[in-house]
């Protein structure tokens, strides 16, 4: 017995105690078990105070397990003892460990070599958030979770397809020798890095959408849209050859030219005009040379197009007759979907082919509304980026999701780690973007929905996971969209951060399980208060001051917010800090 209940407050009781507190180990943070005669409830002891022991209500043992949260305070007669170490370990342990079931992760810092570990579907069936200040443990922490996970001997998780987002290449070393120690499990890396010699990520441009582009070329408002999609359409017919695409080919060309020749523009600007066009969008059939045959003699498209004494186009009706006959109103165009690949260079001309025929030209304002997009794609293009986008041959979104998942020993892999760590952070925002929005495409289009989870692990999430211009833009924003959507088709979102305060509301929102490490700044602090559900004022209190390596742990897959020391990754990751004192010295001769 520690002493009899004294006060009853909202969720605490404060307990007189009646042992000697001088000549006792500190009791400070161990678990009570507060018994009536008909409910025992679950407690721990938050403060010690005047000889008074401060308890938190945690919850109560119904028959053999035990629930959070206290709706029915305990009577005043109620006995108070500490708890005792089996049923600590129905609370906070594993009590009945199953390979198959279950993950040990570390121990606990309060009680002596007691393990502590999760349910691994409760835990990775939900969306999951790890939070820590910089050198808190937090690339450590998820390195152990999934070197324990991919450790297991007999029980292997073989299906298991785990993408990692690597802001600054910390995880290979932590996963690249998986292999060795369960030779069924295969790790596969890709790099932003153009030095490399092997596995530099690709993404195939004609998988991407409208949505896809428009990011990539960091459209800004509603008007550039339309402009997009029909450079997208129009990629399929420059971008293609055959006797029909021709024939779209030429009439959608005719058509511009005559928008030209129609438009009141004066001789001189519509002659300039049609030969720029021509200059560059031609086919066999139609182009400067083309022979428009007149009773009597044949002459070129080029010389029809000579301005008389009188500053007309004398051919005029002539060009515009030859023009019509390529007419073809036989299709309609629409969106790439995926079935023929293209470069960027093809959209390049689909692109400029888009702004002339629509116009966009003879108004300043909506000239540089799209021309903003067409110097974007021109400098992406230009850049060293334009690598990513170049794929060496045609690839189904399906087959490319495969291939992504296949190790170089052609076995499973199951964990698939982008090091993104070479690239600016535009780019890499617009890459997970992509990335996400296939996986949850593809996960969303199979027959039997949920039967291929995918784990879309974020390393500073803060940098990705914004509250960005998408939803304005698009309707939607694709992290957004999986935080709501993705469980039930199985793609799952781990959000790894420092700084939550930057993440978006909607995705912590829908976080279930939380792991948050050592945290400093007060508005990230005073941020996981508030954002995050069932965590308390004590907890809050404790996160500025948990050691290098242990955090509190809650959610749908722990009974009650828990502090783990974390087992160390063997090998650790790439994420220590840079030695001062080794770097720095010399020792003089």
């Amino acid at each position: 017995m520690l002493g009899k209940i004294v006060e009853i407050e909202a969720n605490e009781i404060i307990v007189e105690s009646s042992i000697n507190l001088y000549e006792t180990e500190n009791i400070l943070g161990l678990y009570v078990s507060i018994k009536g005669k008909s409910r025992e409830v679950i407690g721990e002891i938050i403060n010690i105070k005047e000889n008074k022991i401060h308890i938190n209500l945690l919850g109560e043992m119904i028959g053999e397990e035990f629930v959070f949260g206290v709706i029915r305070k305990p009577s005043f007669s109620s006995e108070v003892s500490l708890l005792d170490e089996e049923t600590t370990k129905k609370i906070i342990g594993i009590p009945n460990y199953n390979e198959r079931k279950h993950l040990l992760i570390g121990t606990s810092p309060i009680y002596k070599d007691l393990q502590i570990g999760f349910n691994i579907d409760t835990f990775f069936n939900s969306h999951i958030a790890i939070f820590g200040s910089t050198g808190s443990g937090k690339s450590c922490g998820i390195s152990n979770i999934f070197q324990k996970l991919f450790a297991k001997q007999k029980e292997v998780p073989y299906r298991a397809s785990i993408f990692i987002f690597d802001a600054y290449g910390e995880y290979h070393n932590a996963f690249k020798d998986l292999r060795k120690v369960v030779p069924e499990i295969s790790f596969k890396s890709y790099t932003t890095n153009l030095d490399s010699k092997s596995n530099v990520l690709r993404i195939p441009l004609w998988l991407l959408t409208v949505d896809d582009i428009a990011l990539l070329l960091e459209a800004e408002k509603h008007t550039q849209l339309p402009i997009i999609e029909k450079a997208l359409k129009l990629v399929g017919v420059f971008a293609r050859n055959g006797e029909d695409i021709l024939k779209i080919k030429n009439d959608i060309i005719a058509r511009c030219l005559l928008d030209i020749l129609s438009s009141g523009r004066s001789a001189a600007q519509i002659r300039d005009q049609i030969f720029s066009v021509l200059s560059y969008y031609n086919t066999e059939e139609l182009n400067l040379e083309s022979i428009i045959h007149q009773p009597g003699y044949d002459r070129s498209l080029k010389q029809c197009l000579l301005i008389d004494s009188t500053g007309k186009i004398r051919e005029m009706e002539l060009v515009m007759n030859f023009m019509r006959e390529f007419l073809n109103d036989d299709y309609e165009l629409a969106l790439p979907d995926g079935t023929f690949m293209y470069t960027l260079n093809d959209l390049k001309d689909a692109f400029d082919f888009a702004l002339i025929s629509e116009g966009v030209l003879n108004s300043n304002k909506v000239y540089d509304e799209m021309n903003i997009l067409k110097v974007r794609l021109s400098s992406l293009i230009n850049s060293d980026y334009s690598c990513f986008f170049d794929y060496p041959e045609y690839i189904t979104l399906e087959n490319y999701i495969r291939e992504l998942l296949t190790a170089d020993n052609d076995m499973k892999a199951q964990i698939i780690n982008f090091n993104i760590n070479y690239i600016d952070d535009r780019l890499a925002k617009n890459i997970t973007k992509i990335f996400s929005r296939m996986l949850f495409d593809f996960s969303k289009n199979m027959p039997k929905r949920a039967t291929m989870p995918f784990h879309i692990i974020l390393e500073e999430a803060h940098r990705y996971v914004q509250n960005d211009n998408d939803k304005f833009l698009l309707g939607y924003n694709i992290f957004e969209r999986i935080s709501k959507e993705g469980r039930k088709y199985g793609v799952l979102l781990g959000l790894i951060s420092q700084r939550p305060s930057e993440l978006s509301e909607t995705c912590l929102s829908q976080c279930e399980n939380f792991m948050i490490y050592k945290m400093l700044h007060p508005k990230d602090v005073e941020y996981i208060k508030d954002m995050v559900p069932n965590i308390t004022s004590d907890v809050v209190k404790r996160l500025r001051v948990l050691q290098p390596g242990i955090c509190i742990a809650f959610g749908s897959a722990f009974n009650l917010p828990t502090l783990i020391k974390m087992d160390a990754p063997k090998p650790m990751p790439s994420s220590n800090s840079t030695d001062i004192g080794e770097t720095w010295f010399v020792t003089k001769k």
